[in-house]
């Protein structure tokens, strides 16, 4: 089992939460991907973006819903700061996964996290579990309590 996965899997449990992570037969690298190896709506998957602060340097997560994009002006006013897209060294560093499948739990270092009320909508959503082809089902306001973000208005 990858150490990604492992990680993602141990802050489910301590949290309570005893889910197992899905393995895919297909890539779940896009949200699209994703939600037609689940078999569920797009906007059931919850996507992990990342934007890097251009004050504090540090990882900033926005969890939202699949069919949703994040406006990078309103996830800055959210974030306190300007922000830039995250390169794959900065999101491998500090969250400690691989584009195409960061979780929006388990990071290596905590991240300030922002989330998408419209997954709020729904009774269960997906999330990656830290590898391309590992998912997780969660009721949104777990997720939301696990992920310590906060909701903000942040899609385009």
């Amino acid at each position: 089992m990858s150490k990604s996965l492992t990680r993602v899997i141990r802050a489910l449990q301590d949290h309570g939460v005893q889910i197992t992570p899905l393995e895919m037969d297909e890539q779940t690298r896009t949200a699209q991907q994703a939600a037609d190896a689940a078999n569920c709506a797009l906007d059931q998957i919850a996507k992990s973006v990342i934007f890097a602060g251009q004050t504090s340097g540090r990882a900033i997560l926005f969890i939202t819903a699949g069919g949703n994009q994040v406006d990078s002006s309103k996830a800055s006013v959210a974030a306190g700061e300007p922000l830039a897209k995250a390169d794959a060294g900065l999101i491998r560093a500090q969250t400690g996964f691989a584009i195409g499948g960061v979780a929006p739990i388990g990071h290596l270092t905590p991240v300030r996290a922002f989330f998408d009320a419209r997954l709020l909508d729904f009774a269960q959503i997906w999330a990656a579990a830290g590898t391309p082809r590992h998912i997780f089902p969660i009721a949104p306001q777990q997720l939301l309590q696990i992920s310590g973000a906060q909701i903000a208005d942040f899609i385009a």
